[in-house]
């Protein structure tokens, strides 16, 4: 059985890249669902309902542990997919979500204001502040919703969206934060003009620096879903839409011998 690594776009492959660095000897399916992307101004019923047709093609295609890289399907459809889709179609099997393990490595750092800057859904959600709140009670948590990026970035326009972190970053500057989290994969690419803007003292948590770490704790404390996963260090990559920025990229982070898949899904 494979590891699966769903996302709204091509945030994820960022993720995926540094995941299978981390742990190369397992197989790897990528599901990015570049047609509908991004999912930020989405309702979460169409949020579910493409995630769910995700993590359904990802179980078909042989996964048996499925990362949802994106925020904001970690945010309006994980907890649904894990008390609902899952014990009625695919009991055994696991979906995990990136705010959890980012919320734990955030406050690993010991901050007194944090900041999240994610997409509109994500921060609408107010799924951080709940994670963040369940476990310290009186931390400071300041959000800023960033919607232009993941498009800008979707249609390999990154200086352009570089150029956008500042005018996102002025109302977080007088917060002070102590941390800073990119609550979205695709802000992963941004990551120097997110640093650039920011203090040298504040902490920037971007998802593909703490996921690989995570995703080797989870698997060592849970052997049984460990055991069943296959080690032929394969990828696959599958794609709604294959447009000529995911293409630019996933040639430029795993080589041109990885075919992209054009992913057909059940309705």
């Amino acid at each position: 059985m494979k590891i699966g690594i769903f996302d709204s776009g091509l945030g994820g492959l960022f993720v995926l890249r540094s995941i299978q660095r981390k742990l190369p000897q397992y197989d790897y399916v990528y599901f990015g669902d570049t047609k509908r992307v991004p999912y930020g101004n989405r309702t979460q019923t169409e949020i579910y309902r493409f995630t769910k047709q995700g993590v359904g093609y990802l179980f078909k295609h042989g996964c048996s542990l499925i990362i949802l890289a994106c925020n904001t399907a970690s945010a309006r459809a994980l907890r649904r997919i894990q008390r609902e889709y899952l014990p009625q179609h695919y009991p055994n099997r696991r979906v995990l979500g990136v705010i959890i393990p980012t919320v734990e490595a955030t406050l690993a750092q010991e901050p007194n204001t944090v900041a999240v800057v994610a997409t509109r859904s994500t921060v609408d959600s107010n799924a951080y502040v709940k994670e963040f709140f369940k476990r310290r009670e009186h931390l400071n948590v300041v959000q800023q919703a960033a919607p232009l990026l993941v498009s800008l970035v979707e249609n390999d326009k990154v200086a352009d969206a570089k150029n956008l972190v500042p005018a996102y970053m002025r109302a977080i500057f007088r917060t002070k934060p102590n941390v800073l989290i990119l609550g979205c994969t695709h802000y992963g690419i941004l990551r120097s003009a997110f640093r650039k803007s920011l203090p040298a003292k504040t902490r920037l948590i971007v998802q593909n620096d703490i996921l690989p770490q995570k995703l080797h704790e989870y698997l060592h404390h849970h052997p049984e879903i460990e055991r069943r996963l296959s080690r032929k260090r394969t990828l696959a990559i599958s794609l709604t839409s294959i447009t000529p920025a995911v293409r630019k990229h996933a040639w430029q982070w795993f080589g041109k011998h990885v075919p992209l898949k054009l992913a057909r899904l059940a309705k």
